[in-house]
């Protein structure tokens, strides 16, 4: 024990700690107990005004590079990679 802190200023720090700890341990519980209970209810929040979404994304575009787009392209990816 550091001669310089109190018995008194040990004690106060540890039950302090311990307060801490169980203030985070009581957080975290309530949290996942809310979130559980919040995505249970999920479904029943729906938004009737909203539209429905696509279930599938765009379709994917692919444009082919000429030869010297292909040259470019590659130089710059060298002068990159040198940095």
């Amino acid at each position: 024990m550091p001669e310089q802190v109190a018995t008194l200023q040990l004690a106060g720090a540890a039950v302090l700690t311990l307060a801490g700890v169980a203030w985070a341990i009581v957080v975290v519980r309530l949290l996942r107990r809310f979130r559980k209970e919040a995505l249970r209810e999920l479904p029943a929040a729906r938004l009737p005004f909203l539209p429905t979404q696509r279930q599938a994304g765009p379709a994917w575009e692919k444009v082919e590079l000429t030869p010297a787009e292909r040259d470019a392209f590659a130089g710059l990816i060298r002068r990159l990679g040198d940095h």
